[in-house]
């Protein structure tokens, strides 16, 4: 039996999009009539939120799970960190300053939807995701935004950042374009054991528990020291 395909996270904004846009800004409407009808074609890796913009400090704004995602890590359980709650009780306050307040605050002043993929960090893991912030549409200020994500990675970087030389840097590099061991030994003239050696080594170092978890890391670091939060 097929298994039925996800519905990309672009169908999923351009449907809440047109909805966005059919509503009128003198008869601002809720939430639910932008999002109702795709709920459904939310995939595993999504989340839709709506947060309830009340007065002029975004601390006290509240967010409330629409659609919690079925994405589930052994480095994050995003569900539980992104409970019901007000902004300003988030547990990582940095990344609510960094990544989520200065756009909430963007769209709520331009009343335009704003989407992005967005890098950052959420309790020292690196994170990336799709988001799209649609606020009310409303004559006078928006009374609420949604927002829903599309989870693309949760990198943990290693627990201690170890120097490589360059024979260790020419193994990952190889590794992360899809090289198999040999292929690795072949390229760079040394021999299957001593790559798989140095590979050992490696994981030992920085406490991974196979190749795909380091090569994982690895990424992480490389993303951390490149770090970009989506701006303001």
């Amino acid at each position: 039996m097929a298994m039925a395909r996800e519905t990309p996270f672009s169908a999923v904004a351009r449907k809440m999009l047109d909805n966005w846009l059919q509503t009128d800004p003198e008869q601002p409407t809720s939430p639910e009539i932008v999002y109702r009808d795709i709920v459904d074609m939310l995939s595993i890796k999504m989340r839709l939120t709506v947060f309830s913009v009340e007065g002029n400090d975004p601390k006290r704004w509240f967010m409330k799970a629409i659609r919690h995602s079925g994405f589930t890590s052994r480095i994050l359980n995003i569900n539980k960190i992104f409970s019901d709650a007000y902004i300003g009780d988030f547990k990582d306050q940095s990344y609510m300053e960094e990544a989520v307040i200065p756009r909430l605050q963007q769209v709520v002043s331009s009343q335009q939807p704003s989407m992005e993929l967005v890098k950052t960090r959420l309790f020292g893991v690196n994170v990336g995701y799709d988001r799209i912030l649609l606020p009310q549409r409303n004559i006078d200020r928006p009374k609420w935004i949604i927002s829903s994500s599309h989870a693309q990675f949760l990198l943990s970087p290693p627990r201690r950042l170890e120097q490589m030389d360059v024979a260790d840097e020419a193994i990952i590099q190889l590794l992360v374009e899809g090289a198999t061991a040999k292929e690795i030994a072949a390229a760079l003239s040394i021999s299957h054991r001593t790559v798989e050696h140095r590979l050992e080594r490696m994981k030992e170092r920085f406490g991974a528990r196979n190749t795909v978890h380091l090569v994982a890391m690895l990424i992480a670091t490389h993303i951390e020291r490149g770090h970009s939060v989506a701006p303001p």
